[in-house]
């Protein structure tokens, strides 16, 4: 190996530990002080190791009553946009070239529009129709933008799809219901649930929008946030911790999964 490509490779290692720890770093910051016997989110100084602070969370209702909110909006909001950005997807791969860029730019613009101009205009529309803040508004606001992910993600799958397959199935009795639900629908399962994963967390996080259809619940975000002007505690760091490691457990159970199903035609 030449010096060249040795200095090459100590470089490239020394990027991808640099990368790496400007990702994981903060998380690891903010896992160790959940462990801070410090009153504050903090390591620095370290004051005592304890694990108080997860009896704190658990005890906390208000805490568990803004994360079951976040997870029913989430819920309701992958039951909208899932059916609605795939039906945009098939709509938009049918069209011809003009008039796919022009729907294009029409479907994609709300991805442009700033979360606070998004809830903002919902919460003027729905009150003109007697209709406040709540869970109802904060679905239809963040569906809103987040129909586009799952449309993209959609349409980038049917770019590859081989449309002979529904034409022979036409061609051999099918109905059109029927081609969807045993060609088109299997093709595109990849794609649903990776949208419908990124909706959950798109939804999750969402604060900007959110925070102006709430009405009177308080999702995760807009909790923290408050806890952030009042008084945060590290038992918020105890609650992403636990987080953290759920969707980590989760994440390698799927991997596992998909590996032994990947592995049975092969047996």
């Amino acid at each position: 190996m030449s010096v060249a490509d040795r200095i090459f490779r100590g470089l490239f290692v020394l990027y991808l530990a640099a990368f790496a720890l400007y990702l994981f770093a903060p998380l690891i910051i903010m896992s160790a002080a959940a462990f801070n016997e410090s009153r504050f989110p903090t390591v620095i100084p370290w004051q005592g190791t304890t694990t108080d602070w997860f009896g704190a969370m658990s005890a906390d209702r208000a805490m568990w009553r803004s994360l079951w909110t976040s997870v029913l909006v989430a819920a309701c909001v992958v039951i909208v946009v899932v059916p609605v950005g795939t039906a945009a997807a098939l709509v938009l791969t049918s069209l011809h070239a003009r008039a796919r860029s022009f729907a294009y730019a029409v479907m994609v613009s709300p991805l442009l529009t700033p979360g606070v101009v998004i809830g903002i205009s919902t919460l003027i529309l729905w009150r003109q129709l007697g209709v406040g803040g709540g869970v109802f508004l904060i679905v239809l606001a963040q569906s809103t933008f987040i129909i586009c992910y799952v449309m993209l993600m959609v349409t980038a799958r049917l770019q590859r799809f081989d449309r002979t397959q529904e034409e022979a199935a036409l061609g051999l009795g099918a109905s059109r219901g029927m081609v969807f639900r045993r060609v088109t629908l299997p093709f595109l399962k990849p794609a649903l649930l990776a949208s419908g994963g990124l909706a959950v967390l798109q939804s999750i996080e969402n604060y900007n929008t959110t925070l102006f259809v709430r009405g009177f619940e308080t999702p995760l975000t807009v909790f923290i946030a408050t806890k952030v002007r009042t008084g945060l505690t590290p038992a918020v760091n105890a609650l992403a911790l636990v987080i953290i490691v759920a969707t980590v457990l989760g994440a390698i159970a799927y991997e596992v999964a998909r590996r032994r199903q990947a592995a049975r035609p092969r047996a």
